[in-house]
């Protein structure tokens, strides 16, 4: 289809909660579907980054987050990509991990935020089959993180304190944690 505008930090819009998918939805859903993929992958080369993207990201408020990592250090960790209908966590470790969280909404400004460090995901494809997907690590950040947009919580809502922010182009300054 076509690379669509992401929606920017300040945006009321980020902050509204999605509405879930209906089997009946998933028809119209594919179009939303290749607008993702292309405005993530029209990301990934603008800026080098980029493994996922929820549909409000772009305006489209439904519970749907797309997944491709291909081209990207956890590429091996998939099987292709995926799109997530009505993602849920129904367990999360008591382990957190601080990382250093960016956002296609905030390209310029990283967050430093914890997250939990294993998780279960589960949600529908487009054909309405049930999924598990085990997260761990990166990948498990990473679906928190896109399952908040759903939620109309941002990363920067979620930073640790007044002073986990910082411009991209000081990352070389940040300690990891």
């Amino acid at each position: 289809m076509a690379e669509r505008e992401i929606l920017l930090l300040g945006n009321p819009r980020l902050y509204q909660d999605c509405r879930p998918v209906t089997r009946t939805d998933c028809a119209d859903l594919a179009a939303i579907v290749e607008d993702l993929h292309d405005t993530l992958l029209a990301f990934r080369r603008r800026w080098g980054a980029g493994r996922a993207i929820a549909a409000p990201q772009i305006g489209a408020m439904v519970r749907l987050v797309y997944v491709y990592l291909e081209g990207t250090p956890s590429a091996h960790l998939a099987d292709g990509p995926r799109a997530l209908l009505n993602p849920v966590f129904t367990w999360r470790s008591d382990q957190l991990m601080t990382v250093w969280d960016d956002c296609m909404c905030f390209p310029e400004l990283l967050v430093r935020v914890q997250r939990h460090r294993v998780c279960r995901l589960e949600y529908r494809d487009l054909d309405w089959h049930p999924h598990v997907w085990e997260l761990e690590g990166d990948l498990s950040e990473l679906l928190q993180h896109e399952c908040d947009h759903l939620d109309g919580v941002l990363a920067v809502s979620r930073a640790m304190d007044g002073r986990s922010f910082a411009l991209r182009s000081q990352r070389h300054l940040l300690e990891e944690k």
